[in-house]
């Protein structure tokens, strides 16, 4: 099989870490092209990187020698040497929304991990196991862009993915109404380690800025429904969340409150979740977990240490599902915020929508 040429702007970040990690030995996508700021156009990537590398694996042998180009300067030299990139900039929101649009109009599609565009309307925010349909509204965004294959699709929050999937296939059948939630989210979601925030050890910190309303309103979006040549959100379920950093270096927790216009039985829910299945595991694309939603009867799991990397840290750890005083029931969730929750996420995101003919090869 002739491999998706890929590239990848934002390539010396923790997440752009993580996508140059995927991307060895990936069956279908090969990383052709790698880009960053302009101060480090024109090196080696292990040189750029040398000294910055924070995953526990080693920087892949393959693409050390990559040379990197200007995410900015570069982009039409990217564009048409590519089939597609993943999106992983640090830059303002505005300039990130610029960017990814010129990628876009220069006729490349782009995945993006960014939380730019996931309000534009005609802009689709995929968990793949949950809403694929969404990325329909593509056509009407090529229509407005004026483009026959640019596109933006960009993948949700990274702490949402540890409930909203649990929360999938009960929402319809049951008329969820309420949420509560609170997540307690690792410092990579932060791009940090312990030795580049020594202040996070032995410590939490109350306040995430802007994640409390990224976890109650994208629900919504992904929710949603394609109106006309863009997404409607849904109105439905309320959601109330409260967002904490704690010393962790990985893998995104939530401990969830839920109540139901018709209250389910206890058993419905396990077998409901343990049975879910959505588009990429009936496509059994190479990044999807083979069962994606896994809940433990024992009540000291899911641990962060122990699931986190759950099918290669692409599944959803469920527990302690029980009843509760003021809400009809709770449960503990867990998914691994760099992988599932960011570029392993972005990666499932793109192999769906090659499944789906949406990008293609040159």
């Amino acid at each position: 099989m002739k491999k998706y040429k890929v590239g990848l702007i934002g390539a010396t970040g923790m997440v752009g870490q993580r996508f140059v990690s995927l991307m060895e030995n990936h069956p279908w996508f090969e990383l052709a092209a790698v880009a960053a700021s302009s101060r480090s156009a024109g090196k080696k990537y292990e040189e750029a990187i040398s000294g910055r590398w924070q995953l526990r694996e080693p920087v892949p042998e393959s693409l050390k020698k990559l040379t990197l180009l200007s995410a900015e300067s570069d982009v039409s030299a990217i564009a048409s040497s590519v089939d597609f990139v993943f999106s992983a900039v640090d830059m303002k929101k505005e300039e990130i929304k610029a960017l990814e649009a010129a990628y876009a109009k220069a006729e490349c599609p782009v995945i993006s991990n960014n939380s730019a565009h996931r309000w534009t309307p005609d802009v689709p925010m995929v968990i793949p196991e949950v809403n694929p349909e969404h990325a329909h509204v593509i056509e009407s965004q090529r229509k407005r862009l004026r483009t026959k294959c640019g596109f933006i699709a960009v993948k949700s929050n990274c702490s949402i993915q540890s409930y909203v999937p649990a929360l999938h296939p009960l929402k319809d059948r049951f008329g969820l109404a309420r949420v509560l939630v609170c997540t307690y989210q690792a410092i990579s979601g932060a791009g940090k380690t312990f030795e580049s925030w020594p202040e996070m050890v032995d410590n939490v910190i109350p306040h995430i800025g802007g994640e409390e309303e990224k976890s109650e309103q994208e629900p919504l979006k992904i929710w949603g429904e394609i109106i006309g040549d863009e997404i409607a959100p849904a109105v439905s379920p309320q959601v109330t969340s409260q967002c904490v950093r704690i010393p962790v270096t990985d893998g995104h927790m939530a401990a969830v409150f839920m109540a139901f216009r018709k209250k389910p039985p206890i058993d419905e829910i396990k077998h409901l979740w343990n049975s879910f299945k959505g588009r990429p595991q009936e496509l059994d694309l190479p990044s999807a977990p083979k069962q994606f939603l896994h809940y433990f009867e024992d009540e000291t799991r899911p641990q962060t240490g122990l699931d986190r990397m759950l099918e290669g840290g692409m599944a959803v750890s469920l527990g302690r599902l029980r009843p509760d005083t003021q809400y009809d029931y709770r449960f503990i969730g867990l998914s691994h915020n760099t992988l599932r929750g960011a570029a392993g996420g972005a990666v499932l995101l793109a192999e769906l929508l090659c499944a789906d003919g949406y990008i293609q090869k040159r």
